[in-house]
């Protein structure tokens, strides 16, 4: 192992065990239950945390322990994820159902109790249970600690976007009837911002966001998109960003008209004031990667707007609009997504490491199940069949007596098997669409396949995207560890020459990371952190039907790298 790896992992560890002077404890409370709102001339019954959609906005310093106490007051189970959040030593609190724990059930309550270690910048919250990650939901906001400052002027104000999907209907009766059917959610009715949908929608015209700024000042946007299904644009009228950092990992200063996020990433970008006195609109409008594919796949080609207010503008003042991408603006999202780069030298910046020690090469996208019993199958794709997903021909299965976790470090048989394929078993033409419904490809089977590592090793794989079904802008998410993003591209990853364009030298470091519409994304890693970690694509509709798998980090050689016991409050199945 290179003196790189070693050091980044001695650094996280020695930070989990000294807790220095200016660490504190922050401690709330989260009462998840049912409220109803109005919304597009619908009054709607949410699931949501402390009557507020988005959820509260949990304010910390980076080394800080959070105590969340949730208490579950809605009619469904109920998890949370604390999504980016290393959890090193603390696997027990990420949240994921059957992953590392069991659904905290109506009427009970679970503390989940972790560290912020070695991060800064914007992370969010959100459920880990069905589709209610569409309303429980909220911003992370992790500054430095005491007498430590951002590797940027300091701003005027920082402000959480918080960018999301309404559905004019319940959000798990959604899921329901799409798993019931064998086909893909039905497509939202709204896009949000902070909660609101704006002024292009119906009954919308005093439901809008609005940022009042001081002309000359400059703003952090902490911009997150906790929408469920939906990559998006983000745009202000006449305004450039620089952005600063993604997924809570520090950037070079990068200076944009149009953010590109997608399900699950954080962008935080500075804003400066520095247009005439008036009033811009801020859009939130989809980037819809699989149009046109063999499905067909529907989305919502609605925009969200909000509000820029100078402070002196006149209140009949029109706002500008700003000219919002096609939805199928792929060289836009790709340009973004991969000009990002690093910080070296930043906060919690770490070398790359160059020795790999576990090398996968994983394909990730749709295809077809047998139909289930109690599954009519009558939609979309052909009928008869389900609408199934899948990583190397393996569609994940979640247990259902005791969580991956569990089972783990209790050593019980039965629950999983650690033969996750790190390679295809059939190696075919990934991204030519004449393979659209090739009966060969279509069905892979269930399991509960994943991958153990041993603590410390670096892990390499590449994502590669597949034209079965349709091809499609996948955001793949990995639980408890960031990661490089080496590089990215189209059609099929070419091993003799697309690895000589790694950059070993300053990648931007992500948790989420989409993998292009037809095309490839390399990730490296360290795995120093013992424990379960999920990894599933961040589209709900999809980790449901098995785009997901998981990563078993083995205990390290001395107690401060060996995972404690579960709390004594964890729920059980």
């Amino acid at each position: 192992m290179g003196r790189p790896v070693f050091l980044f992992a001695s650094s996280l560890l020695l930070m989990v065990a000294a807790t220095t002077v200016s660490a504190a404890t922050v401690e709330h409370s989260f009462y998840v239950k049912n409220f109803s709102v109005t919304r597009l001339c619908n009054r709607q019954v949410i699931t949501a945390v402390n009557d507020s959609l988005p959820g509260p906005s949990l304010r910390v310093r980076e080394g800080d322990k959070l105590i969340i106490h949730v208490f579950n007051m809605s009619p469904y189970n109920m998890t949370i994820h604390w999504h980016g959040v290393f959890q090193l030593l603390s696997a027990w609190a990420d949240g994921p159902e059957m992953i590392t724990q069991c659904a905290i059930r109506p009427g009970n309550k679970f503390s989940y109790k972790f560290r912020i270690i070695n991060q800064e910048g914007t992370l969010f919250w959100h459920a880990h249970s069905s589709f209610l990650r569409a309303t429980v939901h909220g911003a992370i906001i992790i500054r430095p600690r005491v007498r430590h400052s951002y590797p940027f002027p300091t701003p005027y104000r920082e402000v959480p976007i918080v960018l999301g999907e309404w559905w004019n209907a319940n959000v798990v009766d959604v899921e329901t009837q799409a798993l019931a059917l064998g086909v893909g959610p039905n497509i939202s009715n709204a896009y949000t911002i902070n909660g609101w949908p704006g002024d292009l929608y119906p009954c919308s015209q005093n439901q809008m966001y609005k940022h009042r700024v001081k002309q000359g000042k400059t703003y952090l946007l902490r911009i997150i998109n906790a929408a469920v299904n939906s990559h998006l644009f983000y745009k202000i009228a006449n305004h450039n960003m620089t952005v600063v950092a993604v997924d809570a990992r520090y950037t070079n200063p990068y200076v944009t008209d149009v953010v590109v996020i997608s399900p699950g990433q954080t962008v935080d970008v500075l804003l400066t004031a520095n247009q005439p006195v008036g009033s811009y609109y801020m859009t939130a409008n989809n980037y819809a990667s699989a149009s046109g594919t063999a499905v067909g796949v529907p989305f919502d080609p609605t925009t969200s707007r909000g509000v820029i207010i100078y402070q002196g503008a006149s209140s009949s003042t029109t706002p500008l609009m700003p000219v919002v991408p096609a939805f199928n603006d792929t060289p836009t999202a790709h340009k973004f997504f991969t000009e990002l780069t690093s910080l070296v030298g930043g906060p919690h910046w770490v070398p790359v490491p160059l020795n790999v020690d576990h090398k996968m090469f994983v394909t990730v996208g749709m295809g077809l199940d047998v139909c289930p019993p109690n599954v009519s199958c009558l939609g979309r794709p052909p009928v008869g069949a389900a609408l199934s997903a899948s990583m190397n021909n393996v569609s994940f299965v979640s247990p259902t007596s005791l969580s991956l976790l569990q089972a783990f470090f209790f050593n019980v048989g039965g629950v999983y098997t650690t033969d996750f394929p790190a390679n295809p078993p059939v190696q075919f033409d990934y991204t030519n669409p004449s393979i659209n419904f090739d009966p060969p490809l279509l069905f892979a089977p269930k399991g509960t396949r994943i991958t153990k590592v041993k603590f410390n090793s670096t892990v390499e794989m590449v994502m590669q995207n597949t034209a079965i079904i349709g091809v499609e802008n996948h955001p793949m998410h990995l639980h408890g560890f960031d990661f490089y993003v080496l590089a990215q591209g189209f059609g099929n990853f070419n091993p003799a020459t697309d690895t000589l364009n790694y950059n070993l030298v300053n990648p931007q470091m992500r948790n989420t990371v989409s993998v292009p519409v037809g095309g490839w994304a390399v990730i490296r890693f360290v795995a120093n952190n013992p424990g379960v970690w999920f990894m599933h694509c961040h589209f709900d509709g999809h980790m449901s039907i098995g785009l997901s798998t998981a990563f078993i980090v083995e205990n390290g050689p001395t107690p401060d790298t060996t995972l404690p016991p579960p709390p004594t409050d964890l729920p059980q199945c």
